[in-house]
């Protein structure tokens, strides 16, 4: 699609949301020229900031359809998008490799039998005598462990990686309102946004990207769209130098969906539940190491020192993630459930592609 210097130029977007989705889709609009503006109440505190950051793009066990077109997008925009960033934080990377165990053989066998229907995705099959489920059945007193090792997907740090995005967009001068936007309305030639400090925004595309918030700023009664609260928690242990080294595990792997990131000999983090509800459960250390029979002694809430939590938004009616177009100049991109983080390339390139067609 041809769209003039001058439409580009003049065109000016409001990007309501300042997760790593609002700010991927700021990054890639403001490099085709537009003027960007972000809007959000709380853009040093979103669910993004409570990732864990896990990129499962190849052991994504579907050859087919929507989601797992979006996933082959963002793995091959991943690496391009890195070394784009490195501009402005050399250390930004994604920490490879990515390794999902399980102790159920029917989850096992159906695991082996994908890597060996995928040979070009790079996975490895890990039984029970590989030195890496050696380590990591020893420290976890665990039976049973056996899983793939993808060399492909890893993990991104999320707080690194928000920071990355916030020196681009400073570097660019975006502009950031820190205000939330409560009431849309379409005029004849732009739309105007209205914010809680009665501040009024003129733009000629506004982008959703606020989570659960979004919403609020549809009329339900023209677009269907449903969300529902999907709130994660992590919790970090933390151990004395005498009780365990954990050097000898992975940085990060999964055990039966329960995700580990080891963050140094001493320290790990554990996430995350899935609760369909905006107030946290009080059983979160149960739920997070119910795959255990007998606990390590170190795996014990004496030992937690931090617990976070994050509320995210998962499609009612639809697949996630929701990438649409409601109406002339308003866009949504929303409900990415867990996969904010992994999909956010591909969400910008629709998002550059789509913009383009509201301009017209």
């Amino acid at each position: 699609m041809t769209i003039s210097k001058k439409t580009f130029k003049n065109a000016h977007i409001l990007i309501v949301g300042s997760g790593i989705i609002g700010k991927f889709n700021a990054l890639e609009l403001s490099k085709q020229g537009f003027k960007i503006t972000i809007a959000d109440p709380q853009k040093s505190k979103n669910s993004s900031s409570a990732a864990l950051g896990l990129l499962i793009g190849n052991m994504y066990q579907k050859s087919k359809g929507r989601s797992w077109k979006l996933r082959t997008k963002s793995n091959e925009l991943w690496p391009k998008w890195i070394k784009f960033l490195q501009q402005y934080n050399e250390n930004l990377n994604i920490e490879k490799p990515l390794i999902q165990l399980t102790t159920d053989q029917a989850k096992f066998e159906k695991l082996s039998k994908f890597v060996s229907h995928h040979p070009e995705r790079d996975l490895k099959v890990l039984d029970r005598d590989s030195t890496i489920i050696q380590h990591i059945s020893k420290i976890f007193n665990v039976v049973n462990l056996k899983g793939i090792l993808s060399n492909q997907d890893g993990r991104i740090d999320p707080i690194s990686l928000l920071k990355t995005l916030n020196i681009y967009l400073k570097d660019k001068k975006i502009n950031f309102i820190n205000d939330e936007i409560i009431k849309i309305t379409k005029t004849k030639n732009q739309w105007i946004s209205t914010s809680s400090n009665k501040l009024e925004i003129a733009s000629d595309v506004i982008v959703l990207c606020n989570s659960l918030e979004s919403i609020k700023l549809i009329d339900l009664s023209c677009h269907n769209i449903q969300l529902k609260p999907v709130l994660g928690q992590a919790i970090e242990i933390s151990l004395s130098k005498r009780e365990i080294d954990l050097l000898s595990l992975p940085k990060h792997f999964s055990i039966n969906g329960k995700n580990f990131l080891r963050t140094n000999k001493n320290r790990m983090i554990i996430g995350s539940t899935d609760e369909y509800q905006t107030n946290p459960k009080k059983n979160t250390f149960e739920e997070l190491t119910d795959f255990l029979d007998n606990k390590p002694l170190w795996l014990n809430k004496n030992n937690i020192t931090d617990k976070w939590f994050g509320i995210r938004s998962r499609p009612d009616n639809e697949p996630s993630p929701i990438l649409k177009s409601l109406e002339k100049g308003l866009i949504l991109c929303t409900g990415f459930y867990k996969n904010g983080i992994l999909l956010a390339p591909a969400c910008s390139n629709w998002l550059s592609n789509e913009v383009g067609k509201h301009l017209l």
